[in-house]
C-alpha cells in the first residue's frame, strides 16, 4: 500500500476542503491511501503551546508521518504570495529528515487557497515547492490533459491545485478546482506506486 501524506495548514477551511478533494483522488487509486494531517497555528506569544491534539479536523503531523510516507502533497493558504507561517515553521523543523535523506526520490505536489484570483496562488505553490526540492523530492504538477485546467475560471494551475475563495465563507471548491485537486492526488499516488514497483523488481 502506497501511503500519501496530505499535509496542510488551513485557517478558515478552504485549504482543508481542497485537501479532502486531493485525498479523494489519492484514495481512488488501487493500492494507495491518503493520510491527512495538519499543523498547529503559530502563536505570537513565545511561551504559548498548542494542545497536542486539535479540537477538530485532521491530527497534527509528526516527523514520523514524513519518514513513513511514499509521497507528499503540501497545502497552505496564501500569505502575501508565500506559504503560511505554521506550515513553514513545521518544515523548518525537518532537518533530521533532510539529513537522513528520508524524502529523497519520493513524489510531491502542492496546493493552496487564496481570497482573490491574483492573490499569489502560483507564487505560494512555488514557495512550497522549494523545501521539497531541498529534500530531494520529485515534483509533480497537473498537465493540461486534465480538461478542468482549460475550463476553470478561478483556481487550478499546472503547478498544483488551488481554490479561489472570494470570501471566507466560500470554502467549497468549484467543480473544476475539485477536478484538478483530485487529478493531482491520483497522479502522485500512481507515481508512488510505480516507484514502489520499480524498487521491488
Amino acid at each position: 500500500m502506497a501511503e500519501i501524506l496530505v499535509l496542510y495548514y488551513s485557517r478558515h477551511g478552504s485549504t482543508a476542503e481542497l485537501a479532502a478533494q486531493i485525498a479523494r483522488g489519492v484514495n481512488a487509486v488501487d493500492g494507495a491511501e491518503a493520510k491527512v494531517r495538519t499543523v498547529p497555528a503559530v502563536s505570537t506569544e513565545i511561551a504559548a503551546v498548542s494542545d497536542p491534539i486539535p479540537e477538530s479536523g485532521a491530527p497534527y503531523a509528526t516527523l514520523e508521518d514524513l519518514q513513513n510516507c511514499d509521497g507528499l502533497i503540501l497545502g497552505s493558504p496564501t500569505r502575501f504570495g508565500n506559504m503560511a507561517a505554521p506550515l513553514k515553521y513545521f518544515l523548518d523543523g525537518t532537518a533530521s529528515v533532510w539529513m537522513a535523506g528520508q524524502l529523497e526520490g519520493k513524489p510531491a505536489g502542492v496546493f493552496t487557497s487564496t481570497n482573490s484570483l491574483h492573490g499569489g496562488q502560483e507564487t505560494t505553490l512555488l514557495t512550497m515547492a522549494l523545501p521539497l526540492l531541498h529534500h530531494g523530492m520529485l515534483l509533480v504538477g497537473v498537465p493540461y490533459s486534465e480538461p478542468a485546467l482549460n475550463e476553470t475560471r478561478s483556481g487550478g494551475t499546472p503547478y498544483g491545485a488551488s481554490h479561489v475563495a472570494s470570501e471566507q465563507a466560500s470554502t467549497t471548491p468549484t467543480s473544476e478546482e475539485a477536478a484538478v485537486a483530485q487529478t493531482l492526488g491520483r497522479r502522485i499516488a500512481t507515481i508512488a506506486k510505480q516507484l514502489q514497483a520499480n524498487k521491488s523488481s
